[in-house]
């Protein structure tokens, strides 16, 4: 039990919008967190954030998606779970086509064949019927596919326009750490 708890969770962000909620998920997760991340990941993050380095800094280990020395390209070292956060369309794709050509993509790859948990957070709208084939790709791999939506639901009756962005991402980290077995967060029947 010990070594499991100890068990990483991959974080991977790609350069898609939303990226904020991953800096969410990894002040949120119990456990240590791999981040994993892409250059436009790291643009995106200044541009929506701030300095990258604040984000990396939150992270147990920080990964460039070139390096593909790390352990992580192997399926040979287990992790807890991986979460791509935000996943763009393109990371979508190359991971609905078997491609490996990156730490994320390989990364990816290494949990579906090794059937362990692999979450991608979408974001792209409206989707294509492309992006909707993919998503049905990789689900029939074995992958979950959580659009960024959070759940409103969450937040109570708060009045909208108190509602903060932290608030409602927050929500959704905790959706997907619920998902990934974490016990103790609040529930639909906590706010209802």
């Amino acid at each position: 039990m010990g070594s499991e708890k100890k068990l990483p969770l991959l974080l991977a962000v790609t350069g898609a919008s939303g990226i904020f909620a991953a800096k969410i998920l990894l002040q949120k997760a119990p456990w240590p967190v791999v981040l994993i991340s892409s250059r436009w990941a790291r643009e995106v993050y200044e541009l929506e954030c701030e300095s990258f380095n604040k984000l990396a800094e939150l992270a147990d280990t920080v990964y460039d998606e070139d390096d593909l020395t790390s352990p992580f390209s192997s399926g040979s070292v287990p992790c807890r779970a991986m979460v791509i956060l935000p996943c763009s369309s393109n990371t979508l794709a190359a991971v609905a086509s078997g491609l490996a050509d990156n730490l994320i993509t390989r990364a990816a790859h290494c949990q579906l064949k090794e059937k362990r948990p692999l979450v991608l957070v979408v974001r792209e709208t409206p989707w294509t019927r492309i992006d909707m084939e993919n998503a049905l790709r990789v689900y029939d791999a074995g992958a979950t596919v959580m659009p960024l939506c959070p759940p409103f639901y969450m937040l109570g009756n708060q009045p909208a326009e108190k509602i903060t962005l932290e608030q409602l991402m927050g929500a959704f980290a905790e959706r997907i750490l619920q998902f990934l077995g974490v016990q103790g967060l609040r529930t639909w029947e906590d706010v209802r």
